[in-house]
């Protein structure tokens, strides 16, 4: 069951150019839109769409694949393979399960096969959406040459309102040396077709945890290092605890507290040092942070500028201080940088342009497609007390539940975070099976202002993991 092998550079193969888009600039005969939206991301296709859905005329210019990252070559890809890994971990316990699995086998080659197919499928349906709904795709790069025109290749287009939803790209410092064997995330998914027997990872936050857990499990010998003291530092320390434990039980080494240094890369391996220690991979996966795409859009030829984290300040609605360019997404400063939140601001930012009344949401669950899943929504308990707020905390173990004993994933626990006095429930974490669906049940329960009695008294299904919500409640 071990798809990997020596990483041979020959196994780069070409990316494929971009889909047929429905119009190129060179033979638009129709320039002037209501709504112009620049990216066909996860932001740019709904806020589309939606303007569509409201009788705008519409146009989006996208540079590469409909999707953007988050389809291409982040969220989706990312997770199909995490899928297969998955299917690896269950065949290899399936004897827990009263099944014989001992000729199962891994094939990376296939499972890559199958991620290219799931991304073509949604690819196909995002542009069978935009058709449909008579929104006109333009393919090219996008300039801004004042607040209401883009040129793309050469050609202008204008809009009493334009979106700006271009996304975000992997960061790749200067200092790294620039080598087939050193990648940051989108190579590794789209340049690959052999998993490499021995992977080291610089950057222990969401993206190097899932590929973590995807290669290990799969039999990579995983090397991960994080120059903080601990990894995934932004979520709730029992929940890390739990995760640690998974991943060195995947045979994943975790450094922290110290820098990768030392790196260099040859033909034959990557090598570096973490203090006195020496790392040795046939890949660098580079996965420490993500920078804006804002280069070459030409900002200021609209009389806009990024802040000094390279983001666009925006009010609540996404409108920028150019009243007809509004930002969505990972280029807009206040965004979590989530493909669900990205969509989320263009549907308010369209639903504002129309003069529509809309309260912008600010709730957003995150989601971390590790093994054990985790998820979290609103407060954790430090962000609570650090605002002066008494809370209780209450926790129920998966081990405790019928359904999480039946699927043999006893590991892991719901956690909410309450106001002591009221009993509203202000923050709701979760790391175990099937995390990132339960998390949605508690985000419904914080927006809508919900007390951890009513969460208690609400009648769950039985045998279920998302019981693991209420019995944590009524211990509030």
């Amino acid at each position: 069951m071990n798809p990997v092998r020596d990483f041979d550079p020959r196994h780069f193969f070409a990316r494929q150019p971009p889909e047929n888009l429905l119009c190129s600039p060179a033979i638009m005969n129709n320039t002037e839109f209501d709504v112009l939206v620049v990216g066909a991301g996860p932001g740019g296709y709904p806020a589309a769409l939606k303007a569509a859905q409201l009788g705008k005329r519409v146009a989006i210019v996208e540079r590469e694949h409909v999707g953007g990252v988050c389809l291409n070559s982040g969220c989706v890809p990312t997770k199909t393979l995490l899928a297969s890994a998955e299917c690896a971990l269950k065949v290899r316990d399936a004897a827990v399960f009263g099944v014989d699995a001992a000729l199962g086998r891994v094939d990376y080659a296939a499972m890559l096969a199958r991620k290219n197919a799931v991304t073509q499928k949604l690819r196909n349906g995002i542009l069978g959406l935009l058709k449909k709904a008579g929104v006109t795709l333009v393919q090219g790069t996008a300039r801004l040459e004042d607040a209401t025109r883009v040129s793309v290749a050469g050609q202008w287009f204008s809009a009493r309102h334009i979106i700006l939803a271009t996304g975000s790209s992997p960061l790749v410092p200067a200092f790294l040396p620039r080598h087939p064997r050193v990648m940051d995330s989108t190579a590794f998914l789209n340049s690959l077709d052999a998993l490499p027997r021995r992977l080291a990872i610089l950057g222990g936050g969401v993206i190097g945890c899932e590929f973590a857990c995807m290669a290990a499990a799969l039999g990579a010998k995983v090397t991960l290092v994080e120059k903080l003291n601990d990894i995934l530092p932004m979520i709730d320390a029992d929940l890390r605890r739990v995760l640690k434990k998974h991943l060195a039980s995947l045979g994943v080494t975790i450094h922290t507290g110290a820098a990768l240094e030392d790196i260099a890369a040859t033909d034959a391996e990557v090598t570096g040092r973490v203090g006195d220690e020496k790392i040795s991979a046939d890949i660098l996966l580079v996965s420490i942070g993500r920078k804006t795409n804002l280069d070459g859009l030409g900002l200021e030829n609209a009389g806009l500028a990024p802040n000094a984290q390279g983001r666009i300040e925006t009010d609540a609605w996404g409108r920028t201080p150019v009243p007809s360019i509004f930002a969505v997404g990972d280029i807009n400063a206040a965004s979590p940088q989530l493909a669900h939140f990205a969509t989320a601001q263009a549907t308010v930012a369209v639903e504002k342009i129309a003069g529509r009344r809309v309260t912008p949401e600010t709730l957003c669950p995150a989601c971390i497609f590790t093994f054990p899943e985790i998820a979290t929504v609103g407060l954790t308990e430090e962000q609570a007390r650090t605002r002066g707020r008494d809370v209780r905390v209450s926790k129920f173990p998966f081990l405790a539940l019928g359904k999480a004993l039946a699927i043999n994933e006893t590991d892991g626990f719901v956690k909410w975070v309450a106001d002591a006095g009221s009993g509203q429930l202000l923050g709701a974490h979760v790391v175990g099976p099937h995390a990132t669906e339960l998390i949605a049940t508690a985000a419904l329960a914080i927006r809508n202002e919900l007390t951890a009695a009513e969460a208690a008294r609400t009648i769950h299904a039985h045998p279920t993991l998302s019981e693991a919500w209420m019995e944590a409640a009524q211990e509030i």
